[in-house]
């Protein structure tokens, strides 16, 4: 076998152990490495506002604790918000249990099913299963917060000179390179998390909306869970619309027509901000392919549980960016793209 063969063969070796490594530091260093990572995306969502307050003539350190100070209340409220609708779905979810119990009992007993078919579903458990651990997850983050502020705020007051250290470490045309390369890398990065946040927010709001005046209970559950889980895709999109449809149907029944109304109106929701919304807004610049969405899904997922799905397509975006704006990386940037954009310059 020629020397130039081995040696790929041996760097592709030691790039499949490098990738275990790191996912072994990552899942062991979870408690830490965590926070850093939200800081870190948070802090490009952040940047520009301290830069407006920085023109206002605001000193950084200043706009620094002003902005977190704002971001701890949002936090706070946030928090308080979700524990009060958690609470309150917790108090009332054995009356929907119980309900549920007697639905699969009538549907049994109308169409003939064996008394043990229902036994190994168990929806009711596995809903109320899933609604704690996210909750558990949720407040967890939140519990963590402190340590994702003293993040943020070391990450947010290094900022305004690490162009300086550039400059310094660096010859004038090689700065001048890598700042340009950062530069688009931060407007790539906090344009995509911006704007995924506010379609995130109005298809929360969409799902609200929607709910109370279907007259579906705890609207404002929904909608709080369809923001949340709007950051996971499809998967998210899915539990978020299929769990107010089961709410409507133990609710409403024997009648069907409200939860078939209800699950029109969540797919209308979600094709519209997932389609049309999405696609126009956020244009090609992050057109991911879904096989990366599914694996950066599994793989989060699998490091982080429910917070690291939440951000897996966040942290593959930044990912994707970064390899598209250093050169050697852009073959790994061009495989982790649909190809749409690539379609009209190879068949024309």
């Amino acid at each position: 076998m020629p020397t130039t063969e081995k040696n790929r063969i041996l760097v592709a070796l030691l790039a499949i152990l490098a990738l275990v490594a790191v996912g072994f530091v990552l899942k062991s260093a979870k408690a830490v490495i965590l926070p850093l990572m939200i800081a870190w995306l948070l802090s490009y969502i952040l940047t520009p506002i301290i830069n407006v307050l920085v023109r206002m003539k605001v000193p950084t350190t200043l706009s620094v604790f002003l902005v977190l100070i704002l971001l701890l209340g949002i936090f706070y409220l946030g928090g308080v918000l979700i524990q009060e609708r958690v609470t309150a779905f917790a108090k009332e979810y054995p009356k929907y249990q119980l309900r549920f119990a007697e639905i699969t009992n009538a549907v049994k007993s109308s169409i003939k099913i064996p008394a043990n078919f229902f036994q190994g579903i168990q929806i009711g458990q596995k809903v109320g299963t899933f609604v704690v651990r996210l909750s558990g997850s949720l407040m967890n983050f939140f519990s963590n917060l402190m340590m994702v502020l003293i993040f943020l705020m070391f990450l947010l007051l290094a900022k305004p000179y690490f162009k300086f250290k550039i400059k310094k470490a660096f010859s004038s045309d090689q700065a001048d390179r890598v700042s340009r390369i950062i530069e688009s890398i931060s407007k790539q990065i906090g344009s995509y998390l911006a704007l995924q946040f506010c379609i995130s927010l109005t298809t929360g709001v969409l799902v609200w909306l929607a709910l109370v005046v279907i007259g579906v209970d705890f609207a404002a559950t929904w909608g709080i869970l369809a923001f949340i889980l709007n950051f996971i895709p499809t998967v998210g999109s899915i539990i978020a619309s299929l769990l107010p449809v089961l709410v409507a149907t133990i609710q409403f029944y024997p009648s069907y027509w409200t939860p078939i109304i209800c699950l029109v109106s969540m797919l209308i929701i979600q094709m519209i901000m997932g389609n049309v919304v999405s696609p126009k807004v956020m244009g090609d610049r992050l057109n991911l392919s879904p096989v990366a969405i599914l694996l950066s899904l599994l793989f989060w997922g699998w490091l982080w549980g429910i917070i690291g799905a939440l951000l897996s397509v966040p942290f593959t975006a930044a990912i994707m960016i970064v390899c598209e704006n250093i050169e050697p990386l852009q073959p790994i940037s061009i495989m982790m793209g649909s190809g749409k954009r690539y379609q009209k310059e190879f068949t024309s």
